[in-house]
């Protein structure tokens, strides 16, 4: 009998530390992952550089979560010169929308003069956001995206900020390496905490002005909240 991946066994793959990934954009094949070493960003340890922090500060970008959430995966999912190769194939893409449907997965999205220019989406579980990618068409949009993703995780009580690996760019941020043991037992904690990704005035469909994220060295953030 061939296996069926569902949106129930994705999250329960998630909740025993697993997540799945294609070889390639154009491969059906997906692979469950679960890697010696795992990339987290400590909510309490995001490193924002000066610039970053004046852009977050100057409000360069108008910041929205869950308004192009399949937007978002489709940018994500393409190649750049930097990345020839992604690993969102069109399974991947279909069962985080339907993820995103049952308000499982978010995105965080970065807008200039109404052009989608940069953010990241991933998937919620109890107190843990497992951020699956993100992409930039202007400079430091995936960071802006980020720093608003640390605010509102702190804000609602989350745990852990899973990136899966780690690269150049997010070891900047303050990502770091932890071993398989470490993250399962980080894992379960989080998965035990009530958190919310929304509060309770914005309830996944208003606008609202978040306070300022500390990580921005006291950068006013100020973020649109809608459903798509």
């Amino acid at each position: 009998m061939e296996f069926v991946l569902t949106p129930d066994v994705l999250l329960r793959a998630y909740a025993c530390g697993l997540f799945p990934m294609a070889e390639r954009r154009d491969d059906p094949q997906l692979y469950w992952m679960d890697p010696d070493m795992r990339g987290v960003i400590p909510l309490d340890g995001l490193h924002v550089p000066r610039r970053l922090a004046r852009r977050v500060r100057r409000r360069e970008f108008e910041v929205r979560t869950d308004t192009a959430f399949r937007q978002v995966m489709g940018l994500c999912a393409e190649s750049t010169p930097q990345r020839k190769e992604t690993w969102i194939n069109d399974q991947i893409l279909d069962l985080y929308g339907e993820l995103h449907r049952r308000s499982a997965a978010h995105s965080v999205e970065c807008w200039r003069d109404e052009e989608l220019v940069g953010g990241l989406y991933g998937v919620v579980l109890g107190g843990a956001f497992f951020g699956e990618s993100m992409f930039s068409r202007v400079t430091d949009a995936s960071k802006v995206a980020l720093v608003h993703l640390v605010e509102r995780l702190n804000r609602g009580g989350f745990q852990l900020l899973d990136s899966q690996f780690i690269t150049p760019h997010l070891e900047t941020l303050g990502a770091i390496e932890i071993t398989r043991e470490r993250y399962h037992e980080r894992l379960r904690r989080a998965l035990a905490t009530d958190a919310r990704f929304y509060s309770s005035d914005e309830d996944g469909g208003s606008t609202g002005s978040p306070p300022s994220p500390s990580a921005a060295s006291g950068a006013s953030v100020q973020s649109s909240t809608q459903t798509s």
